[in-house]
């Protein structure tokens, strides 16, 4: 039922775009613990299963989950990149272990994420990854109490908005939403 479940998500991701070209998605939720890089990992998955190309990118700078939820190792990754390190995005992306799905882990924490995010770098960054791949799917942090999520929603152009049942409250994710 579960994976039935993402399916179906990613059939109503694919109908949300007007043009049929959704390239970019960012994915957050209004809280911490709402399940939203469970579902960033899970919609890649079935996703890549379809044959098409896609990069996860861990936005998360404060908490990041996806090389955990991948077992992958995050010494390098976005920040190594954006911050000049040496490491191009190409070399810091990595097989998920699932064909067609490759991810870009967060790397070391940054002391301002915010405005990393923001930078000029990092559209520089999003137009690059959305060559690498037909989709790119972007975890941020929770949306309410971090700026993360609206900042690169205005890069990308795109969002999910994932809310637990019984547990997110109605005015949170309005707040948010309408943000």
């Amino acid at each position: 039922p579960a994976t039935e479940a993402y399916r179906t998500l990613r059939t109503q991701v694919r109908s949300s775009s007007v043009d049929g070209t959704l390239r970019t998605l960012v994915v957050s939720s209004p809280n911490q613990l709402e399940g939203k890089s469970t579902t960033v990992a899970n919609l890649g998955v079935v996703i890549a299963q379809t044959g098409k190309t896609v990069v996860l990118v861990d936005c998360d700078l404060r908490r990041p989950a996806l090389h955990t939820l991948f077992g992958l190792p995050n010494e390098v990754g976005l920040t190594t990149a954006l911050l000049g390190d040496g490491a191009t995005l190409a070399d810091c992306l990595q097989e998920s272990g699932v064909d067609n799905l490759r991810i870009l882990t967060s790397g070391p924490l940054p002391p301002h994420p915010s405005e990393l995010l923001a930078s000029e770098k990092m559209r520089q960054a999003i137009e690059q990854l959305e060559r690498e791949a037909d989709l790119v799917l972007f975890d941020t942090p929770p949306a309410l109490p971090f700026t993360d999520a609206t900042v690169l929603a205005l890069r990308a152009k795109n969002v999910l908005l994932v809310v637990e049942v019984g547990r997110t409250r109605q005015p949170e994710a309005q707040r948010r939403g309408a943000q």
